[in-house]
C-alpha cells in the first residue's frame, strides 16, 4: 500500500487513548500509572513538527459505572500531556456501553466533533487505535483507520481490519509515499 497522503501528511491524526498512546491499565485514575506505548513521543513529535493536529478520543465508561471521578480522568490526561507533549483535542465518552449516546465508540461522535472543532474534514483524518471499536468509529466517521494490534486486540479484529499496522512508527508510516518517510 502507498501513503494516503501523496504530496502531504494528513490534517489531523486522532489516537485511541488506553492501548494506543499509553499502557492499557483499566479504569486507570492514577497518573502515575501512566506510561506511554512505544513509539508514541517519536510519532507525536514527528507529526508536530509537520504541522499535523493530534487529537485522542477515548472511551471511559468508568466514570458512567462509578468506577472513576472526571476529575481523575483529567488527572490522567494532564500526565499524558506531560509525558507526550499537548494534544490539539481530547474527546471523551464518559457513558457506559447500554447508555446509547452517539459518541462510545464504535459511534462516529467523537470523531466528528475533533473534525468540526479543529476545522479538518474527514477525508483528511486518520484514526490510529488498538481494538476493533476504533475502526469502526473511524469507518463510520468516514476517516483514514489504522489498526495497531496489542496482546488485547482479538485475531478477528485483525482479520477484518482494513489497515493493519504493527507499531505506532508503522502506522505513521503507512500514510507516506516511501520518498517522504525518512
Amino acid at each position: 500500500m502507498t501513503g494516503i497522503v501523496e504530496a502531504a501528511w494528513p490534517g489531523l491524526v486522532l489516537f485511541d487513548r488506553d492501548g494506543t498512546l499509553i499502557r492499557d491499565v483499566p479504569y486507570n485514575g492514577d497518573p502515575e500509572l501512566v506510561a506511554p506505548m512505544p513509539g508514541a513521543a517519536a510519532v507525536l513529535a514527528r507529526l508536530r513538527a509537520r504541522g499535523v493536529r493530534t487529537g485522542v478520543v477515548t472511551n471511559q465508561s468508568g466514570v458512567a459505572r462509578g468506577l472513576l471521578r472526571v476529575a481523575q480522568v483529567s488527572a490522567v490526561h494532564r500526565r499524558i500531556e506531560e509525558l507526550l507533549g499537548p494534544f490539539d483535542t481530547w474527546q471523551v465518552c464518559p457513558h457506559g456501553p447500554l447508555d446509547g449516546c452517539r459518541c462510545r465508540k464504535p459511534q462516529p461522535g467523537m470523531i466528528l466533533s475533533a473534525c468540526a472543532e479543529l476545522g479538518v474534514p474527514t477525508s483528511a483524518t486518520v484514526l490510529i487505535g488498538d481494538i476493533e471499536s476504533d475502526v469502526r468509529a473511524g469507518q463510520a466517521a468516514g476517516v483514514y483507520s489504522i489498526l495497531v494490534p496489542t496482546p488485547v486486540t482479538r485475531a478477528h479484529e485483525v482479520a477484518h481490519a482494513p489497515v493493519v499496522a504493527a507499531d505506532l512508527p508503522a502506522a505513521l508510516d503507512l500514510l507516506l509515499p516511501a520518498e517522504v518517510r525518512r
